[in-house]
């Protein structure tokens, strides 16, 4: 089985999806604890939210759990928000701080070495495949990282998550176009409160590849949970009436940074 799936498209936009998978190889399984083999902290739903907002996109989507190996860390294994409660390359815990691995079974330098070899590196291979690909088409590539994580998770962040979370490392990422045009229609979204590079500033994925000065532009966006999931708990069901009224505001972001690819483009 392969460790993603891509969805060619003409589009400037491509979409990521590095933490919707959930699938876990029997061995590693057999050493997850009660507690790991949850698998509370996936992105869950998010291909199924975006699906169809925009015609032609290309997506690449991880089908590896983030347990396995985090495809939005960076490989060395340097932190991305140094000095705060996070996880690693390969989570030693989960997003509340709790062991997810058996007693003695927590992944070596080997097991990690491994994995970045079959997981890691190969996923980033075919999301480095269409960036370049979309770029040779249009002259630029804009990287739309989705993500979605629980609204109040103590261990990493105080109070309430805002709704959308948007990550461009500070602006470094994209051109400013980008970044403004997600700002504008999340701040017009009745309802819903947003924050731009706040706890979640992008991840690694966003970070690497960004590069607006080459006509490559990168995007995070990290969406509370509470935003289309009926409860942010087990069994993480979808709730359609709450996904259709996002869905809304997400089409109408990546319409606009579409819209702007092309004007960038010329």
């Amino acid at each position: 089985m392969s460790v993603f799936e891509v969805r060619k498209g003409a589009s400037p936009v491509i979409l990521g999806f590095p933490h919707t998978g959930t699938d876990v190889p029997p061995a590693i399984w057999e050493r997850l604890n009660d507690n790991g083999r949850m698998l509370a902290d996936t992105d869950w739903h998010i291909h199924e939210l975006y699906d169809g907002l925009l015609a032609d996109a290309t997506t690449v989507q991880a089908t590896f759990h983030r347990y396995v190996i985090d495809a939005n860390r960076d490989p060395g294994g340097a932190s991305l928000y140094p000095g705060q409660n996070t996880t690693g390359l390969v989570p030693e815990t989960d997003f509340d701080g709790k062991a997810i691995w058996k007693h003695g079974q927590a992944p070596t330098e080997a097991d990690v070495a491994e994995r970045l070899r079959d997981y890691h590196a190969p996923y980033h291979a075919a999301l480095a495949a269409e960036i370049e690909r979309v770029r040779s088409i249009h002259g630029i590539a804009i990287l739309y990282d989705c993500h979605s994580i629980r609204s109040r998770i103590p261990f990493l962040f105080e109070g309430k998550l805002p709704d959308f979370n948007i990550g461009t490392d500070t602006g470094r990422t994209c051109d400013p176009a980008i970044e403004q045009a997600a700002v504008a229609t999340v701040s017009s979204a009745d309802g819903y409160d947003h924050a731009l590079n706040g706890r979640f500033k992008g991840g690694w994925t966003t970070r690497h590849y960004g590069r607006p000065e080459k006509g490559v532009h990168a995007i995070q966006m990290e969406l509370a949970q509470s935003t289309h999931l009926a409860t942010e708990a087990p069994p993480f069901a979808y709730d359609r009436d709450k996904a259709e009224r996002l869905r809304i505001h997400l089409k109408s972001i990546l319409t606009r940074i579409e819209k702007i690819a092309h004007g960038l483009a010329r």
